[in-house]
């Protein structure tokens, strides 16, 4: 935030505390809003305003503002309309640019540490999550896309950025049949969670997370459990999305709300699906890549951050699986 340049003042006409009120949100939540987005710093005193920042993002803001105290006579002003007022301006390619410009090799700073990308790609795939609201993690395991995802969200959580954390995971066995499993919602799909789980706990401590749980302020949810739900100001990690089908991924997809981070992580390599069902992973991965807003990071065996034989493993299984696919040509995919 450049707080040495000169202030721009303006003054809102006609005066009406409660239209201020209004406009500025509980605790200046709205006026906080528009900061973060714009990449500026708003001060008020009464109907008196003072926006500091470069001169392109100060008269973003103006507009922004101006729009928001007109809707504010009429109707109440939520996070939604803050984000259609944003909207209106034309300001998400100008987000996109200071986030990426800010995000470029800047470390994750949570409660447990700091965590830095380790390589290029484990980079991008941060700015990546920084610049966009919808992402894409695609590779296979151990290139830490689950632990960075989970970073972000605590990061974005902290920042007050977002309001809550939602872990998403589809409830597919990986090749075995477990049968019933004992106790309630949460402790049935405790187990297929367990890596964000475990990812949580080093960021924030247990006794935090068990806190946050415990106020819904992180959710944890089978991928079934998402219809019919609109997500607003959350930061949303579906897991394991090679064991979606088309028709959960197209689902999931239509309930992002205003406000909200999304990062879709799978291994197409891995899928756990009965025969014959396509992975809903794979088909978003070939339909959406062109979609301006929605990001793709691909991971190879060389982004493998674990022992140095899975590397060889992993290279081993994609040789066997490309020399597989040259002789059955799946005609489905």
């Amino acid at each position: 935030m450049n707080t040495a340049a000169k202030p721009s003042e303006f003054v809102f006409e006609p005066q009406d505390n409660e239209r201020l009120a209004n406009l500025c949100g509980q605790f200046d939540e709205h006026l906080r809003h528009v900061e973060r987005s714009l990449g500026v710093e708003i001060k008020n005193r009464g109907n008196n305003f003072w926006l500091i920042g470069d001169h392109r993002s100060t008269r973003l803001a103006r507009v922004v503002l101006n729009d928001l105290y007109e809707g504010a006579e009429n109707s109440r002003i939520g996070s939604a309309e803050v984000h259609l007022a944003l909207q209106k301006a034309g300001i998400e390619e100008t987000m996109n640019d200071q986030v990426k410009t800010a995000a470029s090799n800047l470390p994750i700073k949570t409660r447990g540490g700091v965590i830095k990308a380790i390589g290029a790609n484990q980079q991008h795939y941060l700015n990546a999550i920084a610049a966009h609201a919808i992402n894409f993690g695609i590779g296979p395991a151990g290139t830490g896309k689950t632990y960075l995802a989970v970073a972000c969200a605590v990061e974005a959580l902290e920042k007050q950025q977002v309001q809550r954390i939602l872990l998403v995971r589809p409830a597919v066995e990986a090749g075995e049949r477990l049968g019933f499993l004992p106790g309630d919602l949460a402790q049935k799909i405790d187990p297929y969670l367990r890596p964000l789980y475990d990812a949580l706990y080093e960021m924030l401590g247990n006794e935090r997370v068990a806190k946050l749980l415990e106020r819904s302020v992180i959710e944890v949810a089978p991928l079934a459990y998402m219809r019919g739900r609109t997500l607003n100001e959350a930061f949303v990690i579906l897991d394991e999305a090679q064991n979606t089908t088309m028709e959960q991924m197209r689902m999931f997809l239509t309930r992002i709300g205003f406000g909200a981070k999304v990062v879709i992580n799978g291994d197409v390599s891995q899928v756990d699906l009965p025969r014959g069902q396509r992975s809903g992973l794979r088909h978003a991965a070939k339909l959406l890549r062109d979609v301006e807003g929605i990001s793709f990071t691909h991971f190879g065996s060389s982004d493998v951050v674990r022992h140095p034989l899975v590397q060889r493993i992993v290279d081993a299984y994609e040789s066997y699986d490309s020399a597989e696919a040259a002789k059955y040509e799946d005609v489905g995919d």
